[in-house]
């Protein structure tokens, strides 16, 4: 199996207030500036779409089903907590065909240790038919924090999500 062409992403912002335009979206826009120098550093050919909806798990999960067959890799962020407008881990979950929990794992207790609130977040990573999906907080520092790991692993992750062997061989 080979890499595809051109690697397509989706960062799917959920957030009632900025929807309705109390204040800017800052998340979503922050994990593409960090993603494209990622990229094209890494000499692949990508295309990064944004999205802003309200915490609404009806328009997640439709928009989940139809992005599994044109997108690669789909971040999302906000609604990792606990609170009662927090549905993206519920509305992620049942969609996952394979989860990565050790990623998610990891960054909690990396930052919870200094932080104990970010062992709040609820956040999974996992694939979903042949994308790969990360649900980040949705707080500016969180997405710094969450991408800087999760972007250790990315090139990886991709390989063997298309089956690409490049395990040093001993």
């Amino acid at each position: 199996m080979n890499l595809p062409a051109k690697i397509n992403i989706l960062i799917i912002t959920l957030s009632d207030r900025a929807f309705r335009g109390d204040y800017p979206d800052l998340s979503g826009p922050r994990i593409k500036e960090i993603i494209e120098p990622y990229f094209t550093s890494a000499g692949w050919d990508f295309n990064v779409c944004l999205t802003l909806i309200p915490d609404d798990r009806a328009e997640l999960k439709e928009i989940l089903v139809s992005a599994v067959d044109k997108f690669n890799i789909i971040i999302t962020t906000g609604g990792t907590g606990i609170g009662p407008r927090d549905i993206t881990i519920e509305t992620v979950k049942p969609l996952l065909t394979k989860e990565i929990p050790g990623i998610m794992e990891f960054i909690r207790m990396k930052y919870g240790a200094e932080k104990p609130n970010a062992l709040l977040s609820r956040g999974v990573a996992g694939i979903i038919g042949k994308s790969l999906i990360y649900t980040l907080p949705g707080s500016l520092k969180a997405v710094e924090e969450y991408m800087a790991e999760i972007l250790r692993t990315m090139e990886h992750t991709i390989y063997m999500q298309y089956g690409i062997d490049k395990h040093e061989k001993h």
